[in-house]
């Protein structure tokens, strides 16, 4: 069976060489390899092309068969990788927190194992009748989600 570390170091070899990056490789147990990649701008279908030519020229089909595929990370799929919190700073994101909380908000910071989201909320403040709009901030480790991903707003 095709390792997954062959295909990330043979994927980040050739990546070194662009501006993109790897989000992720995927392998099913019938050898079906799907490999992702992002950039700040986006990612062209010339550039999944020549990465899927230079994994295909390291890999041997007479040792082992496979199907590959390479592609660019979706806009709605979950975030994998700190590069693509990165890319969305200033963007509005949707996370699901560990505990099953749904925040929605701007994306304020990005750090090496944390991020920070703010958003606005209706709250009613003591000794006050009405709600105030009020701006809350929070920090979340990486790990403390179950997924962060662009906010695509229709």
């Amino acid at each position: 069976m095709i390792q997954l570390a062959d295909i990330e170091r043979i994927a980040n070899a050739y990546l070194q060489t662009t501006d993109c990056y790897l989000v992720g490789v995927d392998i099913s147990d019938d050898n079906l390899i799907k490999v992702l990649i992002d950039n700040r701008q986006g990612v062209d279908i010339d550039t999944c092309a020549a990465l899927s030519r230079y994994i295909e020229s390291n890999l041997d089909r007479d040792i082992e068969d496979y199907e590959l595929t390479v592609g660019s990370a979706g806009l709605t799929e979950p975030f994998r990788v700190r590069q693509q919190y990165e890319k969305n700073l200033g963007n509005e994101i949707e996370v699901l927190t560990a505990d099953g909380r749904k925040l929605r908000g701007r994306l304020t910071d990005v750090a090496d194992d944390t991020f920070e989201i703010e958003w606005e909320e209706m709250v009613r403040l003591e000794g006050k009748k009405r709600r105030e709009r009020t701006v809350r901030q929070e920090r979340l480790k990486y790990e403390a989600v179950k997924y962060a991903k662009y906010l695509l707003k229709v």
